[in-house]
């Protein structure tokens, strides 16, 4: 009997769960063994989980569960270098390069066991089967309009948190907007795409005059001197061999009218970075980095921004999920090319 494990989310700021109690009762029908631990900062409570028949285990004990469990959570482990021995299903972040995935990829080819990274589980057509693309988007263009709203008043965004709802975030974003009375121009790169919907959604919410551009408008490579027309752009494209560089190097001493990058593709540490203007992401507590003064020119790039908006996501995520999880016992299609692209990355692996 396949044993799904839900862990607990041990980063801070992290409501999100990959699961609803919905469909915890459904996996339950088909046949399969569900554990959810305890969580004290999980958007949807637990009894929901233990309502629909899942084993309620404490916070942080997939550690000590059998080995043929299979591990699901969202965001990062706890790095504490210890061997990984069991599946994992979560965002790895681990094949494009980035120091701390290599560490990752360590870990479990010193424990043997397996990483199904949610970034990598795509159907027959290479397309995602799940992604927080959409709520990404929305609240990565909420923060880059509260980072241009600071700069206003002549200062720069301060700590950002979650919300209960999108119509929450909205009231917030309007007061932080008032009294300002013109609004910034932005462009969004990949428009088209779960994130540019998101973010393109947002800005249109809070009447932002937005230029769209997709694969066609970027195709010749660059340069790009119309984003830095814009005040703000939004970067909705994942780094990968081939992306083009959006904002160079020299944007921030340029002559230019942009003054904040949103980058929700957030790919600060890969070889492929769209925006090598700087070089760490940002997080809740400081969501901007300044990396030019005068003008300013402020980055935010915070890596879990659909955590602003913890139920929404999830249960967007869940619903998108769920058809593949029911395939978890018999490990074919999505899951087959995600135990693929783990094995190539150990092969590579120094």
């Amino acid at each position: 009997m396949t044993h799904l494990w839900v862990r607990a989310e041990p980063r801070a700021n992290e409501a999100r769960v990959g699961i609803t109690p919905e469909g915890v009762a459904n996996l339950k029908a088909q046949g399969l063994r569900v554990s959810v631990e305890e969580s004290t900062s999980r958007a949807i409570g637990i009894e929901g989980y233990r309502n629909a028949g899942a084993e309620i285990v404490p916070e942080g004990s997939w550690t000590d569960a059998s080995h043929d469990a299979v591990i699901f959570g969202l965001k990062e482990l706890p790095d504490d270098g210890t061997p990984l021995p069991h599946t994992h299903i979560m965002f790895g972040h681990a094949y494009k390069g980035q120091p701390d995935g290599q560490v990752l990829l360590r870990r479990f080819r010193e424990g043997g066991g397996t990483l199904l990274d949610l970034e990598y589980l795509t159907d027959d057509t290479n397309r995602r089967v799940a992604a927080f693309g959409y709520w990404a988007g929305y609240a990565g263009a909420a923060v880059a309009l509260k980072c241009w709203a600071a700069q206003q008043r002549g200062g720069m965004a301060g700590p950002v948190h979650d919300y209960s709802s999108a119509p929450a975030l909205l009231a917030d974003l309007q007061a932080d907007l008032s009294g300002i009375f013109t609004r910034p121009t932005a462009i969004i790169i990949g428009a088209k795409g779960r994130v540019g919907s998101g973010a393109g959604d947002l800005c249109t919410h809070m009447g932002v005059p937005t230029t769209l551009w997709d694969m066609a408008e970027t195709a010749h490579g660059g340069p790009f001197p119309e984003i830095l027309s814009h005040d703000i752009i939004i970067n909705a494209i994942l780094a990968r061999p081939g992306t083009p560089v959006l904002v160079p190097q020299t944007a921030p001493t340029a002559a230019r009218r942009l003054s904040v990058i949103g980058d929700v593709a957030c790919d600060p540490g890969s070889d492929f970075n769209p925006i090598p203007v700087y070089d760490r992401v940002t997080n809740w507590e400081e969501p901007a980095l300044r990396v030019h003064e005068a003008p300013p020119l402020d980055v935010t790039a915070i890596d879990n921004l659909p955590a602003m908006l913890p139920t929404e996501s999830s249960e967007d995520f869940a619903e998108q999920l769920l058809p593949s999880l029911r395939k978890l016992p018999e490990m074919h299609d999505e899951w087959a090319r995600a135990a693929e692209m783990f094995r190539k990355a150990l092969h590579t692996l120094a």
